[in-house]
C-alpha cells in the first residue's frame, strides 16, 4: 500500500485503463451549416492545452492502493485524472488488471474538451471503451442538452442506450429541481447512434410543464451534436373556416451536403390535402431554390364549400443564380400560379419575396431570365420578364412581355473636365396580346431605346458652402405598332431628346453644444430644360407611380422611369435642420418645395408638381430614446396648407415589447381613390415568459379591419409557443370573410424556427 498525491508520466496500465472512463460521451463536433432540424449555437471555447500531449496521463488522489495478490489498482479520495484534455472526477476509482474492468464511484464526472459534462453514481466500462454501464446517470451535451436514465448502457463507440430516460434543453430550477422543465421527453429506452447520428425513443411522451401530451410508440430526432440531418420541422396547425381544422408537418430530407429538400403536406378535414415542397441545390457556380405546390380539388369559398370543377391545382416559385465567368453572372425566375386565389385558400406564406432582378409587386406573379455583368466602373444587364397578376380584374393578356430589357452604365477611370461622367443605356421592348382599354383590340406593342451621359463635379469652398454642377443629355428612339384607333394597326417610329442642367448648392452649418451636434443645413437645385411636350409622344408605361416628397424634392428629372421626362425651368428648394446626440439619439427635419416658370401637364394632378409652385414637403425622422424611432412625411396643398398626403411610421424594441404601427393618408392615390390606413403589429411580454401578440389593418376610409390578430405566446429559451385568432375582413371573387386560429409551435433542437441554409 503507498499513499499518493499527484502522479504524471506515460500511458501506463492504470492510465490507459483509468482514462476509457473519460470517453463515456464523444466530444462535440464542430457543425459545417446549419441543420432544420438542429440548430447552431455558439462552439464551447476549446479547452486550453495542458502539456500532456496524446499519450501523457495525471493522476492526483488522497490514496493510492496497489494490492498485487489480487491485482486490484485502487485510488481514493478526490481523484482527478486529465487524458488526452478530459478530466474525470471521483471519490473511489478501482482497476482490475486481470479482467480489465474500470469502476468509478462516488458522484463521478467527466468532463471532454467540448464542454459536455456526464454525472453518474457509478460508471463502470472495460478496457477497451467497447462496453459500459452507468448507475445514476445524467449529462449536459452541446446545444444546453440535457438527459438522465436510471442506467446507462455503452454498446460500443457509437451506441449508448439508456433506460427510464428523460430528454430536455430547457433549464432546470436550482432552486427547485423537482420543478419539471419547460418542456421534455420521457421514454422507457433512448438509444444515442452516433455514426447515423440520430438519437432513438421508445414510448416516447412529450411533456409540456410537465403534463403529457404528446405519446408515441417510437420517436426519433437528430443528435444534437450531428450536422445537417433529415428529420421533422415544427409543424404549423390552423383552425379555419375555409379549410377546417389544418395539420403541416414539413419534413426535411438532406439529400446530400449540398442538396436537401423540404416536403410538407398539408392535412384538411374539410379539404383535400394540399402538399408544398421545397427543394434546394447548391452547385459549385450557384444555386437553385425551388417551391412548389398541388392538391386536386374542387374550387372553395370562404366556408370551405366546395365549388367548380374537381381539378389538379398548383404553384411554382422557384429562383437561381449562377456565375458564368469573372464579373458575368445569369439567373432566372419562375413563379407561377394555375389559379389567382390559390396562395390565400391555403395559407401558402413568403409569396412575393424578391426573386430575380427584376423587383416583384404585391399580387403579382414575375417569371424572369436574366444575365448580368459587373464591375467597379460600368454594369450590363439583359433579361426577358413575364407577370402573372392576381388582383381582382387583372387580365393577364393585357400584361407586356418585356424582352427583352436591357440596362447598362459606364464610367471612366478619370475625371472628365473635372467632374465624374457616366454614360447610360437602357432598351426595352413590350409585346401585349391584347388592348388595355378594348378587349375586342390587340395590344400595342412598342419598342424604345435611350442612350445618355450625365456630369457631376462638386466644389467644397472654406466656409463650409458646396455647389455641385450637373448636366444630363438623352436621346430617346421610340417605335410603336398595333396603335389604337383612330390609326388602328399602324406602326409609328418616334424621336425626342431631353436634358437638363444645373446646380446644387447647401451651406451646412455646424455647432457643437455640450453632448450634442447641431446641423442647419440650407439647400438649393437650379435646374433648366427645355419644356415638357404638353401632349407625350408615347403612353407612359414606367412612370405612372409617382410620390413627390423628400427623396425626390432635390431630384432634377422627378420621372422614375423613362417614357415622361421633367422639363421647363424650375427651382427645387429646402432646409434640413438635424440633432445628433452622442449617445446615439437623434432627430432630423426637412422642409421644401418646388416652383417652376411654367405649369408642367406631363405631372399628374394629384402629385403636387403640375402648378408653377408645387405642395410643400415635410419629412421628420428621430430616435429619441434607444429602442424607439420615428419617421413622418407629409405633402400639404400650396394653396391652403391642407394635408394631402400624410405617412407616419413609429418602430419599437425594446426588451419585453416589439412592434411598429403605420398611418397613411392619400387624398388620391394612383387609382384615383381616396386611402387612408392604419397597420400595426407587435409583442408584449407582460409576466415572466408570458406575453400578448397582436396585428391588424384598419381601412380608415371604408370603416372596416381588414384584418386583425390577436394571441398569446410563451417564450423560454427552448420553447416558442402561440395561439393565434386571425380575422379577415375582404371581398376577394369567391373568397370574403373569414376566422382561423393558428398554433405555432416550436421545441429547441427538434426543428428550427426558419429553414435556414
Amino acid at each position: 500500500m503507498s499513499q499518493a498525491r499527484r502522479y504524471a508520466g506515460g500511458a501506463g496500465l492504470l492510465a490507459s485503463g483509468a482514462m476509457m472512463a473519460l470517453a463515456w460521451t464523444a466530444p462535440a463536433r464542430a457543425q459545417d451549416a446549419a441543420s432544420p432540424a438542429a440548430p447552431v449555437t455558439a462552439p464551447v471555447a476549446a479547452a486550453e492545452d495542458d502539456g500532456l500531449g496524446d499519450r501523457g496521463f495525471y493522476l492526483e488522489s488522497d490514496l493510492l492502493i496497489q494490492d498485487d495478490a489480487s491485482q486490484m489498482v485502487t485510488a481514493r479520495g478526490e481523484v482527478e485524472i486529465r487524458y488526452r484534455g478530459r478530466t474525470l472526477r471521483a471519490g473511489e476509482l478501482t482497476y482490475d488488471i486481470k479482467s480489465g474492468v474500470i469502476t468509478a464511484r462516488d458522484k463521478v464526472v467527466v468532463v471532454d474538451p467540448s464542454g459536455a459534462v456526464t454525472f453518474a453514481d457509478v460508471m463502470i466500462l472495460d478496457e477497451e471503451l467497447r462496453a459500459g454501464v452507468a448507475q445514476g446517470f445524467s449529462a449536459r451535451l452541446a446545444n444546453n442538452v440535457k438527459i438522465a436514465a436510471a442506467t446507462a448502457v455503452r454498446r460500443s463507440e457509437a451506441v449508448n442506450e439508456l433506460d427510464k430516460a428523460i430528454y430536455t434543453p430547457c433549464e432546470i430550477c436550482a432552486a427547485d429541481p423537482t420543478r419539471p422543465p419547460t418542456w421534455s421527453i420521457r421514454a422507457d429506452k433512448v438509444i444515442q447512434d452516433r455514426d447515423k447520428q440520430i438519437i432513438y425513443y421508445r414510448n416516447a411522451v412529450i411533456e409540456l410543464f410537465g403534463v403529457p401530451v404528446f405519446y408515441t410508440p417510437v420517436f426519433w430526432h437528430p443528435d444534437p451534436n450531428a450536422e445537417r440531418k433529415s428529420g421533422l420541422l415544427p409543424p404549423k396547425i390552423v383552425a379555419s373556416e375555409r379549410r377546417g381544422l389544418s395539420y403541416e408537418q414539413p419534413y426535411a430530407w438532406i439529400i446530400s451536403p449540398s442538396e436537401d429538400l423540404v416536403i410538407s403536406p398539408q392535412l384538411n378535414t374539410s379539404v383535400n390535402p394540399f402538399v408544398n415542397f421545397q427543394w434546394r441545390r447548391r452547385f459549385q457556380s450557384g444555386q437553385i431554390n425551388a417551391r412548389f405546390g398541388y392538391t386536386y380539388e374542387h374550387d372553395l369559398d370562404s366556408d370551405g364549400d366546395r365549388i367548380g370543377d374537381l381539378t389538379s391545382r398548383s404553384y411554382i416559385l422557384a429562383d437561381g443564380a449562377f456565375d458564368l465567368a469573372d464579373h458575368w453572372k445569369w439567373g432566372f425566375a419562375a413563379e407561377r400560379t394555375s389559379e389567382d386565389l390559390l396562395f390565400d385558400k391555403y395559407d401558402i406564406s413568403d409569396v412575393y419575396a424578391q426573386r430575380g432582378l427584376v423587383p416583384t409587386d404585391d399580387k403579382r406573379l414575375t417569371s424572369q431570365v436574366y444575365a448580368v455583368r459587373q464591375d467597379e466602373r460600368s454594369y450590363f444587364s439583359v433579361a426577358a420578364v413575364s407577370i402573372q397578376g392576381l388582383r381582382p380584374g387583372d387580365n393577364d393578356r393585357t400584361f407586356p412581355t418585356i424582352a427583352p430589357l436591357v440596362e447598362g452604365y459606364w464610367e471612366p477611370e478619370g475625371p472628365v473636365f473635372g467632374g465624374r461622367l457616366r454614360v447610360r443605356g437602357r432598351a426595352v421592348g413590350l409585346t401585349r396580346e391584347q388592348s388595355q382599354f378594348v378587349a375586342a383590340q390587340p395590344g400595342a406593342d412598342s419598342r424604345r431605346a435611350s442612350i445618355g451621359v450625365d456630369w457631376r463635379t462638386t466644389h467644397t469652398f472654406g466656409g463650409g458652402l458646396r455647389v455641385s454642377p450637373f448636366a444630363e443629355a438623352r436621346a430617346d428612339l421610340f417605335n410603336v405598332s398595333d396603335l389604337p384607333p383612330p390609326n388602328l394597326g399602324q406602326e409609328d417610329t418616334l424621336t425626342r431628346a431631353v436634358g437638363v442642367a444645373g446646380v446644387d448648392v447647401s451651406y451646412p452649418l455646424y455647432r457643437r453644444d455640450g453632448d450634442r451636434t447641431i446641423i442647419l443645413e440650407p439647400l438649393l437645385q437650379v435646374a433648366l430644360s427645355p419644356d415638357s411636350d404638353p401632349e407625350p409622344l408615347v403612353a407612359n408605361e414606367d412612370s405612372s407611380v409617382l410620390e413627390f416628397d423628400e427623396t425626390n424634392l432635390l431630384r432634377a428629372n422627378k420621372f422614375p422611369g423613362f417614357d415622361l421626362y421633367e422639363g421647363g425651368q424650375r427651382i427645387n428648394v429646402g432646409a434640413r435642420a438635424s440633432l445628433l446626440y452622442d449617445d446615439g439619439r437623434n432627430l432630423s427635419v426637412m422642409v421644401g418645395r418646388s416652383f417652376r416658370a411654367e405649369p408642367d401637364p406631363q405631372f399628374p394632378a394629384r402629385s403636387g408638381l403640375q402648378p408653377k409652385a408645387s405642395d410643400w414637403i415635410v419629412a421628420a425622422e428621430g430616435a429619441p430614446v434607444d429602442g424607439l424611432d420615428f419617421f413622418t412625411r407629409a405633402r400639404f396643398d400650396a394653396n391652403n396648407g391642407n394635408v394631402r398626403r400624410m405617412e407616419v411610421g413609429v418602430n419599437v424594441d425594446f426588451d419585453r415589447a416589439q412592434g411598429f404601427v403605420r398611418y397613411l393618408r392619400d387624398n388620391q392615390d394612383i387609382t384615383g381613390v381616396q386611402r387612408e390606413d392604419v397597420d400595426f403589429a407587435g409583442r408584449v411580454m407582460i409576466a415572466g415568459n408570458w406575453g400578448v401578440t397582436f396585428a391588424g389593418v384598419r381601412d380608415v376610409e371604408s370603416d372596416v379591419w381588414r384584418r386583425q390578430e390577436f394571441g398569446g405566446v410563451y417564450r423560454d429559451d427552448c420553447l416558442d409557443l402561440a395561439v393565434v385568432w386571425v380575422h379577415e375582413e375582404t371581398y376577394n371573387r369567391s373568397l370574403g370573410p373569414s376566422d382561423s386560429v393558428i398554433l405555432r409551435l416550436t421545441l429547441a433542437t427538434l426543428g428550427d424556427k426558419g429553414y435556414r441554409q
